[in-house]
């Protein structure tokens, strides 16, 4: 009997042993979940000043520190180079860091189809998918060009160039596939900086470029470029009386995704933490009117839902590239 009620009475000390332990783990945990973020961020831009990469970092950034919802320092470094290849590969070094982040393009996607990259789109800590981005097809303001119409006919009789951003990525994919649907030939000029690109088709150095609407508003404004056709379903007013691809009987159907990354295997709590806050920004002023801004379509997907598109998409960008050749 008195064996019985020792262990009896070991079994509900033990019980109460792990539970005491269970309840010290759980608030260890959730203290260590409230000390997130209590660190300096480093925000990476993997492409030039000027591009839509990074137009949508310095906006996050702004609403992050217009509202304090980010206590520390913020530090954004565009790393440039390789067609994003540079800025991802130095985010994919800081794997485990809860305070290394950045935001995603269309060369998040194709770079590892094209190069050996160590990374992959799920390779790092996904956060949220936060809107797509179509093209506009442009040539120098100076152009005897008006009309996607003459952009074609000119283009059959001459091979033409045409520049974007990235080697092998959606600048790249959309051009593609309207060329092939329209029956000319064209060299792609592969840029790792708005800036070049825009200086080039201003020198009369490529015949062409393709680039976001929020990249080109204010050249199209000025005068100084002409839109011709928008990749994307409906073409924004601000951009004209000019057609969409499909409109025009080339259908494209490719955008890029807009989103944001962690460094691979982020402690849970951070990527928590930045659903949480992306989903306050979503619901902003500032955040409506960068997407209004930039002609961008919202798409929101957050964490596993973000990082299946990522995949998925891929999938659909690797079918057309090797149906074009481009890789194996």
């Amino acid at each position: 009997m008195f064996g019985l009620k020792s262990r009896t009475g070991g079994i509900l000390r033990a019980g109460a042993f792990a539970a005491a332990c269970l309840t010290a783990f759980a608030w260890s945990s959730e203290s260590e979940a409230q000390t997130y973020p209590s660190e300096p961020l480093e925000w990476t831009i993997a492409f030039g000043p000027g591009g839509g990469n990074d137009i949508m970092s310095r906006t996050l950034i702004d609403i992050l520190e217009k509202y304090e919802l980010y206590p520390e320092d913020i530090s954004a470094e565009n790393r440039a180079g390789g067609s994003g290849a540079v800025g991802w590969g130095y985010l994919y070094s800081k794997a485990g860091s809860g305070y290394d982040i950045s935001t995603t393009s269309g060369s998040f996607i194709t770079t590892p189809l094209q190069a050996d990259t160590p990374w992959g789109p799920d390779k790092f800590t996904p956060i949220a998918l936060l809107a797509t981005d179509d093209l506009v097809l442009m040539v120098n303001g100076s152009s005897p060009i008006n009309t996607l119409e003459e952009f074609v006919a000119y283009a059959k009789e001459n091979r033409i160039t045409i520049g974007g951003t990235g080697t092998v990525n959606v600048d790249f994919i959309v051009p593609k596939l309207f060329s092939k649907k329209a029956g000319f030939e064209f060299d792609y000029v592969s840029f790792n900086k708005f800036g070049e690109m825009q200086t080039a088709l201003l020198s009369d150095a490529v015949d062409a470029m393709v680039a976001n609407p929020g990249e080109i508003l204010g050249m199209v404004e000025s005068g100084d470029m002409k839109a011709l056709a928008f990749s994307g379903e409906k073409t924004p007013a601000e951009l004209g009386d000019i057609p969409t691809l499909a409109e025009a009987g080339y259908p494209v159907g490719v955008s890029m995704p807009r989103g944001l990354i962690l460094a691979p295997d982020a402690p849970q709590e951070a990527q928590d933490w930045w659903i949480g806050t992306m989903k306050k920004v979503v619901e902003t002023p500032e955040w409506a009117d960068y997407i209004a801004k930039n002609q961008l379509t919202e798409n929101i997907k957050y964490g596993k839902d973000f990082e299946d598109f990522l995949l998925n998409t891929q999938a659909g960008f690797a079918e057309i590239l090797r149906e074009e050749g481009v890789i194996k």
